[in-house]
């Protein structure tokens, strides 16, 4: 039996993927995953790879294509993939129970879940919850409610794959380029991540910046390269002959809009040939290393995961069941498990609920 405290299910599923639902990613790989252990995810990947996902999805004759990076998606749309999995649980004699709202969970000699719906008792218990990301889908923290409960210990969590919100001198700077993009190589904390960023109203956000932020901290300062393909330096040396004025040969190179705002605030724009080598040296150094020191992210309101959760010394990463707890199980995002963006963490979920599924 599932309890959904949802009126419907797979709401996440749905919005996966900007409907198209984002399953898994060709490029299953356990370095696409971190946690406090990066070893736990392994044993399950290794037993629920994308080709058992996709060989489901022919089953059923859902067509799907493979995006860049290896992400898969469905050719029409997120509903095909719900669709599916309720068929297949119909099937296994699963029943669904929506608007189900969990109250208390105990275990005496078996497990006792009050719900607004009446007691359910059961051997095994299944903690599939999700983590506190979109909230306005109905996530909370109940998963990690259960775990404290049964005495578990919760890695700290933290709002991932998440937008950047400016500090207040930035946004008035850059507040006016909301819309425009560009290729860039983001570091945080060692991580590298190359991609499109996107300049919004708020701050930044695209690919590149969201894989970061499940790394960032408070006070951390984002190191971004504006040219990751290029050399600068060998651009303007190439060009040191020309009078052509720094803000104009940067407009070859970005958006004039932003060539403008970053010109203005880096560079004083003269014409190529009045510059001395050591002045072209400190501008390429700016636009491969231009330091972003964001004041938040946008929360787990706009955040796509949760980063943290159940701590994983407290499960089998055989079987996902609790060391201390016998039939109790954690699955998917409420795991100290988390993916990068490009199907991984939907795959973590197909992946850990599936070992799960073979000794609850």
């Amino acid at each position: 039996m599932v309890l959904d405290h949802a009126d419907s299910a797979g709401k996440k599923i749905l919005v996966s993927g900007g409907g198209r639902c984002n399953f898994t990613n060709v490029h299953m790989d356990p370095e696409k995953y971190y946690s406090l252990n990066p070893h736990f995810c392994k044993s399950a990947l290794a037993r629920f790879t994308p080709r058992d996902f996709t060989s489901i999805l022919e089953k059923y004759h859902v067509q799907y294509y493979e995006k860049e990076k290896g992400q898969l998606f469905c050719r029409k749309n997120s509903l095909d993939v719900l669709r599916m999995l309720l068929e297949e649980a119909g099937m296994a004699g699963v029943a669904v129970r929506l608007k189900c709202k969990v109250n208390d969970v105990g275990k005496e000699q078996h497990f006792r879940v009050l719900t607004n719906q009446g007691i359910f008792e059961s051997e095994s218990l299944v903690v599939a919850t999700g983590g506190l990301s979109f909230p306005v889908l109905g996530a909370t923290g109940i998963g990690h409610r259960i775990a404290r409960l049964f005495g578990l210990h919760v890695t700290p969590l933290s709002p991932g794959l998440a937008p950047f919100v400016f500090n207040r001198s930035d946004l008035k700077i850059f507040g006016a380029l909301s819309g425009i993009s560009l290729t860039v190589k983001v570091r945080c904390r060692s991580r590298e991540f190359q991609g499109e960023m996107l300049f919004t109203h708020q701050g930044l956000s695209g690919p590149a910046i969201l894989q970061a932020s499940s790394f960032w901290k408070p006070g951390d300062v984002l190191i971004i390269d504006l040219l990751p393909d290029q050399d600068a330096l060998e651009i303007f040396r190439t060009r040191h002959s020309s009078r052509t004025e720094m803000h104009n040969l940067l407009a070859e190179l970005f958006p004039r809009r932003f060539s403008r705002i970053w010109c203005d605030l880096h560079v004083s724009s003269k014409p190529i040939c009045q510059y001395t080598d050591k002045e072209l040296v400190e501008v390429s150094g700016r636009l491969h290393n231009w330091e972003v020191k964001p004041q938040g992210t946008q929360g787990y309101e706009k955040a796509e995961v949760t980063v943290g959760g159940v701590d994983t010394d407290e499960l089998s990463s055989k079987t996902m069941e609790s060391r201390k707890v016998p039939g109790l199980y954690f699955v998917g995002e409420v795991i100290d498990v988390t993916g990068q963006l490009g199907g991984y963490n939907l795959h973590w979920a197909w992946a850990s609920g599936y070992v799960a599924g073979q000794y609850a």
